[in-house]
Order: C-alpha cells, then sequence, then structure tokens
C-alpha cells in the first residue's frame, strides 16, 4: 500500500485516474484529455501498470487502459478510521451549532441591530 500511495502523490498520475474512472481510455484521449504530452502519459501510465492501478488491453492499434480498483479498494479500507473521525468530528460540530442556534448554549443570541442603529446616529 505504501506503493499505492507514492504512485497516487504525482499530480498527473491522480489526474489520469481521474479520466479513467469514467471508463476505458486510448492513450491519445489521456493525451489530448490532460493536455501533456504522450510520452509524458505514457511514463505515468507505466507507472500506474506496474502499481496495479490500471491495465491495458490492446484493440487492433490501439492499448486500451482501465481503472483496477483493487489498490483503491485496500487505501479507502485504510482510510475508513480516519473517515469515522472526521465524521464524528463534523457530528458534533453540527449539533453545537444547532445547540447554538437554538440558544441551548445558556448565551443570549437575540439580535442586536436595533441597538447598532440607534448607536450609528
Amino acid at each position: 500500500m505504501a506503493s499505492t500511495f507514492a504512485v497516487l502523490a504525482d499530480p498527473q498520475r491522480r489526474r489520469i485516474l481521474d479520466v479513467l474512472r469514467d471508463g476505458e481510455r486510448p492513450v491519445n484521449d489521456l493525451v489530448d484529455g490532460l493536455s501533456v504530452s504522450q510520452p509524458t502519459v505514457s511514463k505515468h501510465l507505466k507507472v500506474l501498470r506496474e502499481a496495479g492501478l490500471v491495465e491495458v488491453r490492446r484493440d487492433a492499434q490501439r492499448r486500451l487502459y482501465r481503472l483496477r480498483p483493487g489498490p483503491l479498494a485496500e487505501v479507502d479500507a485504510w482510510l475508513a478510521p480516519y473517515r469515522r473521525m472526521w465524521e464524528e468530528s463534523l457530528d458534533a460540530l453540527e449539533r453545537r451549532l444547532d445547540a447554538i442556534d437554538q440558544g441551548d448554549d445558556g448565551t443570549d443570541h437575540t439580535e442586536d441591530s436595533d441597538d447598532r442603529k440607534d448607536g450609528d446616529s
């Protein structure tokens, strides 16, 4: 999994994966869609292929690349506890903000707009 993170650290490779998320693509589509040179795309595809993140098949004269979800599922499984932690933190924040909106936090949240208008005159 460490090698997966190293591969995903490169923004160009992440962009390639983003494009492949929509389905199988030939190299030329990736070159056109990413506005980078063909050798650059090929270099990144080789790294992605060696990491098991993409696979390639030949179709006549073209090489078609597609996403392999397995390594990404491993990363997702590793991230799951962190996702739960953030969800719990955000839920607690939401409860706190709801309590503030409802005045349950012990402070007065009445509008001071009339007082400000009088002081500005």
